[in-house]
């Protein structure tokens, strides 16, 4: 049977996942989409992912792909993943690639969005994706630091101890504040990022 490439486009919310990364005993993004592969194909199916989300961290266009020698088009895995998925886990495109294509690495950048709940009271309906930080918060000096994050820097700073990253050196392309009040979201886009990296660059802003 031929080998097959397969890419996917998924939206998900990571509130009750360990991450994207498959763990012992804990549930993850990648393993739930193993598993369902698993399911479909009956054979395992191994996933790779653009990028490897932390825990609590949700998505709106992770891509993904993964092999198999599986005949079913794409219309089928698009259609049948979204029925053996957790409702918290979606499918939106499932296409072919070409063999060469690797999520992670012929992925060319990212953007994380890290939203803040800038209000007195935090919000039951809003505690799923939104950190709450009470004001008063300095929004225009919040901004002007965030530039500081341009460019070519090493961000050894911002990275966890157990981040596997090769190097600490990477290439922020942008980095700022768009205001939707109560809400406002911090925007981020780089060639790649280290474990921990956006997080910790919000807290430190803030």
């Amino acid at each position: 049977m031929t080998m097959r490439n397969l890419r996917l486009l998924l939206e998900y919310d990571g509130s009750d996942y360990a991450g994207w990364q498959v763990q012992p005993n804990r549930p993850t993004v990648q393993g739930a989409l193993q598993e369902a592969l698993t399911r479909l194909t009956g054979a395992p199916v191994r996933v790779v992912g653009a990028a490897r989300t932390d825990a609590g961290v949700h998505a709106l266009g992770q891509v993904a792909n993964f092999k198999t020698e599986s005949p079913h088009p794409c219309t089928t895995f698009h259609r049948a993943l979204n029925a053996l998925l957790p409702r918290d886990i979606v499918v939106r495109e499932a296409a072919e690639a070409p063999l060469t294509f690797d999520a992670r690495r012929s992925a060319t950048g990212k953007t994380y969005r890290y939203t803040l709940l800038v209000r007195a009271d935090p919000s039951p309906l809003h505690r799923r994706w939104t950190l709450h930080a009470p004001p008063p918060l300095d929004l225009p000096a919040m901004a002007k630091a965030a530039e500081a994050l341009l460019g070519r820097h090493d961000f050894s700073a911002f990275r966890s101890a157990s981040c596997e990253a090769a190097h600490p050196v990477r290439t922020v392309w942008e980095a700022r504040f768009l205001e939707e009040p109560p809400l406002w979201h911090f925007v981020i886009s780089a060639e790649a990022f280290l474990q921990h990296m956006v997080r910790s660059i919000v807290g430190t802003l803030l």
